[in-house]
């Protein structure tokens, strides 16, 4: 197997962000609950600032979860 790239984080988040969209969509889950589950995300990657010798991934991680919460979603924008 290859090395990873940034282009595995991108693949993932664009992903996760249709995923969430399409469960908000379908009325599976609410704005808000899509809220808090961006919110856990960016949490459990400050959390992790702390436990790592290299935490710069993780703090960008954050502020873009943090980004998409504040601005919304790369695939729809408000």
């Amino acid at each position: 197997m290859h090395k990873p790239t940034a282009a595995a984080g991108l693949a993932a988040l664009a992903i996760c962000e249709s995923i969430l969209l399409s469960l908000t969509d379908n009325g599976i889950i609410d704005a808000a609950e899509a809220k808090v589950i961006l919110e856990d995300a960016a949490t459990a990657h400050r959390g992790a600032v702390n436990l790592v010798t290299d935490d710069t991934p993780h703090a960008e991680a954050a502020a873009l979860i943090e980004q998409i919460i504040d601005g919304g979603n790369a695939v729809r924008r408000r």
